[in-house]
């Protein structure tokens, strides 16, 4: 019985130190226009893609826009290079919306919160470093 518990204890613990070691990423919104509609959240761990094809991304999140700050926790991301999108879907049609020269009429925001220019920034510019333990980003909304 002794050596049962043993062998349970050595094959176990093992896998109970690496699922506390994955690290957690706390997202603060910031900055949302209102309480309508939901934040969409894109998260990609390569340029392709970024930083708007659903199909390219690793995780797709959406929560309900929450004022002052929404808070978003991803628990389920390996140690690695990550960026973020998001949007402030107002209106629920899934996209951002623009005017017709094509300037955002929706809030957005960027993992770093890099400054924006004529275009969304590259994924480098978004990019961070994720390790063991609770990382916690702010993403202020434009």
């Amino acid at each position: 019985m002794k050596a049962f518990l043993l062998f349970l204890l050595l094959t176990c613990f093992p896998l109970l130190i690496e699922a506390q070691e994955k690290p957690l990423v706390e997202i603060e919104i910031l900055q949302a226009k209102s309480n309508s509609g939901m934040i969409r959240v894109l998260v990609f761990q390569q340029s392709d893609g970024f930083p708007d094809d659903l199909n390219k991304a690793i995780r797709s999140i959406s929560v309900p826009s929450t004022l002052p700050t929404s808070k978003l926790l991803i628990e389920d991301l390996d140690a690695g290079t990550y960026a973020i999108s998001i949007i402030h879907d107002e209106n629920l049609n899934g996209k951002l919306d623009t005017n017709p020269v094509g300037y955002p009429t929706e809030r957005f925001g960027f993992s770093n919160n890099p400054k924006i220019y004529f275009g969304p920034p590259s994924f480098d510019k978004a990019a961070f470093k994720l390790e063991k333990g609770k990382k916690t980003i702010q993403i202020r909304l434009k």
